[in-house]
């Protein structure tokens, strides 16, 4: 079995919305996926990308992938890696394509000296979290994961606060 990660392209496009598309049936959100594949393309390879994404293939099949962007940490003063999806096929789980998606992403991190690597996992998802303990991540219990979105998002926008209306 040959085991590869590469960067994504363009090309990739449909690809990784039906990697996107598995990993919500995987975590039971199937329902929550409302991209629109020309409009994902455009945030992911258009002229400001917003995130980049690398994928795991095995015996040259795409089976994984992980989709990336880089956060800022104010105390270490330098940016950090925030993977925000990774997800293998249920087929090629075991095969240590999932260890050598996160270990690519160690490997940017520390090519562009970033202080860190992080993601979140779903409470429920004892696999992934015992996974992840193995290649050494801690659980962040002191944390709270916070949103704004949808209405409240457009909401807390429109009221630009001590600016005076102006935008930034």
């Amino acid at each position: 079995m040959t085991l590869s990660i590469r960067s994504a392209t363009p090309d990739d496009l449909p690809l990784i919305a039906d990697l996107i598309r598995g990993l919500a049936e995987y975590e039971k959100l199937a329902d929550a996926v409302r991209f629109d594949e020309a409009v994902l393309g455009a945030k992911l390879f258009g002229e400001r990308p917003y995130a980049e994404v690398i994928i795991g293939e095995l015996d040259g099949k795409a089976q994984g992938f992980a989709l990336f962007f880089h956060n800022f940490s104010t105390f270490e003063g330098k940016p950090g890696v925030y993977l925000e999806d990774l997800f293998v096929r249920p087929e090629a789980r075991g095969s240590g394509l999932g260890k050598a998606l996160l270990s690519r992403l160690a490997a940017i991190a520390m090519e562009r000296d970033c202080a860190r690597l992080e993601w979140s996992v779903l409470d429920w998802n004892a696999p992934a979290i015992g996974f992840y303990k193995k290649l050494g991540a801690r659980l962040m219990d002191e944390w709270t994961v916070m949103r704004v979105d949808g209405v409240d998002l457009a909401r807390l926008g429109a009221d630009r606060g001590a600016e005076g209306g102006k935008s930034a």
